[in-house]
């Protein structure tokens, strides 16, 4: 009876009060560690399987940590790190959605149709609902499973939605880009709604609440009502450090220094999701989690260099497929690894988290199974070989072709205008327009770019095919597809491997019933099952009758042609 009144005591205080407040966890809080304050934690024997805590930064570029040598401040990403395992051979995608959806299901682009762009907000397109995702896992393995944070992985219909997809809780954006505070994303002029959502339903009342403190309160909610004998998953998808760029007063002033004012706006943003993660940490030991507990450390792509972001020494930027925008900042850190403080060089793709976590819970998953991913716990705990030898970073075959590329130019194997990335070994081979390859140093000074953004162009117009020793040249600075024509050919035969493996590109036209009018003002699911079936049914009637017919086009049907390519071209440029 006791704990029925002390439960309904809790709910009303939430209810009346809001979250908890930013205070509970302030730093100076958190130095004390869990004992402050005579609070103890739960006495609890170490539950099995751990608990597994996966936060995911928003455009957190690869210079943006204390210990790569960045001028930001990140104290506690940093002493994580240091305890625990750094990935200094770790990839991730070079944009949202593709991160995402490879990490929810341990498969490439090429094998859930989301090779091309992003998913945007109006678009009728989710992660394939036939795929089994992580979470999903995670629950057949007797876990409770939460998401705070940006979803971005298609919302049409409400079997698309988190709670749909393996969550049994969710807090958080479920479109791309929104404001910190007001929880507004506009996709275009005069299209515009509201995107914060808890479950199924708009959270209307927490809007005014900056995201990432709001998120990391929600955790801790998280952790202080469930049990530490259960087992636990939380995916914390940070906001952060995502455009635009915003952040409370307090974090800005330890930067006013700065004279760029997108890299003191992005700096104060950065810090203040290193003093969330520190929190979080706070509580998982307040609670009684920790010791038990393995906390993974993740960015989803590139940083954007004109946002504030820094990949230096890398090329490239977000968007990109040079280094800069694929080499992800990562790091375990866990009481549970038998190898600690240690930096790990094993290749690690963002893929393989799905049969990592699965294993550790454990379940089973496998190449048997379609995933791209692999076990690689072995080789972060222990220092082992990593299992995985290469990685396919991506073939989009919507992007903009690169003028000077040709089925010639790549042995009459591959079209070389095809946008494509692969490393196999020490080696990476770029075709196609890989995106803007500049070595881009850290904006600090005011008039950043100006003069500077000419200090390392690197144009290569009339170029479609590119080659580096990654291992040795980590910088892509020497290109050798003109010295190793047989690694080039071999490499460019990987990619056709794996194009015979890859399914149609799903990347559909924008639905106008998408606007959030239509929805009292709010971004959510517009499309009924029924519609949908209905929609596909059309579609495939429409494909047979221009099979049968055979007929030339009509002019109107090549202008139709030509403005759908200009609309692809054009969504893809404004990532």
């Amino acid at each position: 009876m006791a704990m029925h009144a002390l439960t309904g005591f809790s709910l009303v205080s939430l209810l009346s009060f809001g979250y908890l407040s930013w205070d509970w966890a302030k730093p100076s809080l958190v130095a004390d560690g869990p004992g402050e304050a005579g609070v103890e934690p739960p006495s609890a024997a170490p539950p099995q399987p751990p608990h597994i805590i996966f936060i995911l930064t928003d455009d957190q570029g690869y210079h943006d940590v204390g210990y790569h040598g960045s001028d930001i401040e990140t104290p506690t990403l940093d002493r994580l790190a240091a305890e625990g395992v750094k990935l200094e051979n770790y990839y991730i995608q070079p944009i949202c959605t593709p991160s995402r959806s490879q990490l929810l299901t341990g498969r490439y682009q090429i094998h859930t149709g989301l090779q091309h762009s992003i998913i945007r907000p109006r678009q009728p397109n989710c992660l394939p609902l036939d795929q089994v995702t992580l979470p999903q896992k995670l629950q057949e393995a007797g876990y409770s499973t939460h998401m705070v944070g940006k979803w971005h992985l298609g919302f049409y219909r409400k079997e698309c939605l988190p709670t749909r997809r393996g969550f049994d809780t969710f807090l958080g954006s479920l479109t791309g880009n929104v404001d910190y505070y007001t929880y507004d994303n506009c996709d275009g002029p005069g299209v515009c709604g509201f995107d914060l959502h808890e479950g199924e339903s708009v959270a209307w009342g927490l809007s005014g609440q900056y995201s990432t403190m709001l998120y990391a309160q929600r955790v801790g909610h998280i952790l202080a009502s469930h049990s530490p004998r259960r087992p636990l998953f939380l995916y914390v998808a940070f906001q952060a450090v995502h455009t635009p760029l915003q952040s409370p007063r307090e974090y800005l002033y330890r930067y006013r220094a700065m004279g760029n004012v997108a890299r003191r706006k992005y700096a104060a943003m950065v810090t203040c999701m290193d003093e969330a993660v520190r929190n979080i940490t706070w509580a998982l030991k307040r609670y009684g989690f920790y010791d038990n507990s393995v906390i993974i450390f993740s960015s989803d792509n590139g940083g954007q260099t004109f946002s504030g972001g820094s990949n230096w020494p890398l090329r490239g930027r977000k968007g990109t497929y040079w280094e800069g925008g694929v080499r992800g900042l990562g790091f375990v850190h866990s009481p549970l690894l038998k190898r600690k403080r240690r930096t790990s060089r094993a290749l690690v793709h963002i893929t393989d988290w799905y049969p990592t976590l699965v294993g550790l819970a454990g379940g089973s998953a496998s190449a048997a199974d379609g995933l791209d991913g692999y076990d690689v716990w072995p080789a972060i705990s222990e220092g082992r070989a990593s299992p995985r030898t290469e990685i396919l970073h991506n073939i989009d075959p919507l992007y903009n072709h690169a003028r000077h590329g040709s089925l010639e130019a790549g042995f009459g194997i591959w079209n070389t205008a095809v946008q494509a990335a692969i490393r196999v070994g020490e080696w990476k081979l770029l075709t196609g327009d890989p995106g803007y390859g500049d070595w881009i140093p850290p904006q600090t000074l005011a008039a950043f770019p100006g003069s500077w953004w000419n200090l390392e162009r690197m144009a290569s117009a009339r170029q479609a095919v590119w080659l580096f020793n990654i291992s040795a040249d980590p910088y892509e600075r020497e290109d050798l597809a003109g010295q190793r024509p047989d690694v080039v050919r071999a490499l460019l035969a990987r990619l056709v491997d794996y194009n015979r493996t890859a399914i149609p590109v799903r990347y559909p036209a924008e639905n106008p019933r998408a606007h959030p009018d239509f929805n009292g003002g709010a971004w959510g699911p517009w499309a009924s099952d029924e519609e949908d079936e209905e929609e596909e049914e059309e579609a495939g009637r429409a494909r047979s009758f221009s099979r049968g017919r055979r007929k030339k086009k009509c002019k109107i049907c090549k202008l139709r042609s030509f403005f759908r390519k200009l609309n692809t071209r054009l969504m893809s440029q404004r990532i």
